[in-house]
């Protein structure tokens, strides 16, 4: 090959090399056929960039008009599924830059003024997260509606309430739902507060050190939304700090990670209680599978693919905080591999929400216009688990103490009380009011209602408690705080 067939086939820097690069290296090198989902933000932050350039006249007018037309015909043969992706053309970026220099011809040569790929590509993937973050956002608050409305229809049933993983004390389910809602809304402030840290401009930061020409960066933060709540422009202070961290990328993935924690400790609860030993609730048929040799089995499949899930994202963060760990300032080429542990994170986390947001709110049927719900719960199974785990021990010590009692004393004497009814094979609720005056002459016939299941609900009416008084105060809150 001649130095000037080269020339014409070569890359953006080739005119220093004197020979092409290797196909392997090419594959090896190249991210165009996974980070061409960035094309969108590409294009946002390069009309931003075109805008400014003409603003500052450092590209003419109709350099600005040959830009915008060519990005606009470059966006419609995208989204028709036209564009001619090329491997030799490395990423997004080039593949966009030579299609537009192509359409429009020195123009496209004149956008990349005042900027380097290391800027541009941190800026694309913040933009690109942005728009991600927001969607998971929405996500996750159609998530905590779905769980409100599972708490509202269930305030009264009583579920035992484990602690290691042994009956400790009657709860409501709705509170228990509720514990998720405060989890799923406490992922979706973090979600926020990232957002607003990956919503800065590095665009203007150029290779490292900057540029030479009169950039108007704020002017570039404004058009592209890089504002604070103020509405003033964020952009990266530190050149050598815009174009090489990928802390907002691990940051976002921690709290993705978090996320998808919280869905796999419900999914736990949900494959427990769907197991023939708890028997609480039932799955619709929709969101699980069959086996292959066993006819009988139902498997749950969504809640345990979601807990394997969880351990693909936290993966991910640890290979994004690792690919920082050893990088010197400023860019290197190592951080081309953020982006595929970032997209999957995101990918991953989107469609577990979605799963989940259905599978607990159900969908809508036709013909009778009501929510088919795709858990189903067995009141009655929950009520005799909390009667077999002596679930109301807690309410006659606390009886006692009313009575006068010191707590610890209390607690021994209920402990002998519990080891009597294991004894005689019954629930502390079902021994005579003789045999309990026994351990403590102060018993009463009053003390039936601290220890019957829904009376130790009910005691429980302070704030944050699993009362049902309060449970419908909490779930009234949570919607007034969606709506």
């Amino acid at each position: 090959m001649s130095q000037n067939q080269f020339d014409k086939k070569s890359q953006a820097w080739s005119a220093l090399f004197s020979e092409p690069m290797s196909d392997l290296v090419k594959r090896y090198t190249s991210s165009v056929f996974f980070d061409q989902r960035l094309w969108q933000a590409d294009i946002t932050g390069s009309l931003a960039h075109a805008s400014m350039l003409a603003a500052q006249d450092i590209i003419s007018a109709q350099d600005l008009a040959d830009i915008q037309r060519g990005m606009a015909q470059i966006s419609q043969e995208i989204e028709a599924g036209q564009f001619d992706w090329k491997l030799d053309l490395e990423d997004v970026h080039l593949n966009i830059e030579a299609r537009l220099t192509q359409l429009i011809g020195d123009a496209g040569k004149r956008l990349h003024t005042g900027r380097s790929r290391n800027d541009q590509v941190a800026t694309d993937v913040r933009l690109w997260l942005r728009s991600e973050i927001d969607l998971i956002s929405a996500l996750l608050v159609d998530l905590q509606k779905s769980l409100l409305e599972v708490a509202q229809r269930h305030v009264d049933v009583i579920l035992p309430g484990f602690t290691h993983l042994q009956v400790a004390q009657p709860v409501s389910f709705g509170h228990h739902m509720l514990a998720y809602v405060e989890m799923f809304s406490r992922d979706t402030e973090r979600m926020q507060e990232v957002r607003a840290r990956v919503n800065r401009l590095p665009l203007g930061a150029a290779a490292l050190a900057g540029t030479s020409y009169p950039l108007d960066r704020e002017r570039v933060a404004t058009a592209l939304g890089m504002v604070n709540a103020q509405g003033l422009p964020q952009v990266c202070q530190n050149s050598l700090d815009a174009v090489s961290d990928r802390d907002f990328a691990i940051e976002f993935t921690a709290a993705a990670s978090l996320c998808m924690v919280h869905i796999s400790r419900m999914s736990e609860e949900l494959v427990l209680w769907m197991s023939q030993n708890f028997g609480f609730i039932k799955i619709a048929d929709r969101f699980t599978t069959g086996s292959s040799i066993m006819p009988q089995k139902k498997n749950p499949d969504v809640p345990e693919l979601a807990r394997g899930k969880t351990g693909r994202v936290v993966g991910h963060l640890m290979g994004l905080i690792t690919l920082m760990k050893g990088q010197p300032l400023a860019y290197n080429k190592d951080n081309q591999e953020d982006k595929e542990p970032l997209f999957d994170t995101v990918d991953t986390l989107k469609d577990t929400l979605r799963i989940f947001s259905e599978m607990l709110g159900g969908q809508l049927d036709p013909a009778t216009g009501r929510k088919e719900g795709g858990i189903s719960v067995n009141a009655a199974a929950m009520e005799q688990a909390a009667l077999r785990g002596y679930a109301t021990a807690t309410d006659l010590a606390d009886y006692l103490v009313k009575k006068g009692l010191p707590f610890r004393d209390a607690h021994e004497t209920v402990a002998h009380a519990v080891k009597a009814a294991i004894t005689h094979q019954v629930d502390l609720s079902e021994l005579p009011l003789t045999v309990l005056q026994g351990f403590n002459g102060s018993i009463e016939k009053d003390v039936y209602e601290a220890l019957s299941l829904r009376g130790s609900l009910n005691a429980r009416n302070t704030l944050g408690g699993t009362a049902p008084a309060q449970v419908h105060v909490q779930i009234a809150k949570h919607f007034a705080r969606l709506a």
